[in-house]
């Protein structure tokens, strides 16, 4: 069994993926993105994943790409939004280098822009995200050993401060 470097979880839009591929290459490994994987595995993306079978069907599609992926790599994993909400992934993230990413309404609005790709957020954008941010902000502080907020950051500044937080800027650094 493997284990990765660092876990990124957070809601939508906050930058997860971007993170990822900074830090992954700062540590000369490799990113993973979890929602990338179910759509490789399911040959649909994971809004039509949602539109077709439902977030039920999806959350437990997104739990095995999660519990495969934490098993098999090595490097940096970016979760999907809402993949701390099963409660087999959350136990799965236990004692694992799990950062949260955490952001604003306004951080993210700015981020997304007019994607509608997400499925929980479309119509009411704001309220949805303020509501998905209720529910789930107590489940990301539950599994993350650190938060790091990226209000105003590029993702070369996030990277870097989930690089403090987890080693004292040493992840993947040669000793």
């Amino acid at each position: 069994m493997t284990a990765p470097l660092a876990v990124l979880v957070g809601p939508p839009g906050v930058g997860k993926s971007s993170v990822a591929r900074v830090l992954a290459a700062r540590t000369g490994t490799a990113a993973r993105d979890t929602d990338q994987d179910i759509e490789r595995l399911t040959g649909r993306t994971v809004s039509q994943v949602f539109a077709e079978r439902g977030e039920p069907h999806f959350r437990a599609i997104e739990h095995e790409a999660v519990r495969a992926a934490l098993h098999e790599h090595a490097g940096v994993l970016a979760l999907g939004g809402g993949a701390v909400v099963h409660a087999g992934t959350r136990a799965a993230l236990r004692g694992l280098p799990v950062v949260f990413l955490d952001a604003t309404l306004a951080d993210v609005r700015e981020r997304l822009g007019e994607d509608d790709s997400r499925p929980l957020l479309r119509d009411d954008f704001a309220g949805r995200w303020l509501g998905l941010m209720s529910q789930r902000r107590p489940l990301y502080l539950s599994v993350a050993r650190a938060v790091v907020s990226t209000h105003g950051r590029t993702a070369a500044q996030v990277a870097s401060a989930v690089q403090s937080e987890l080693t004292g800027a040493s992840v993947g650094a040669p000793s």
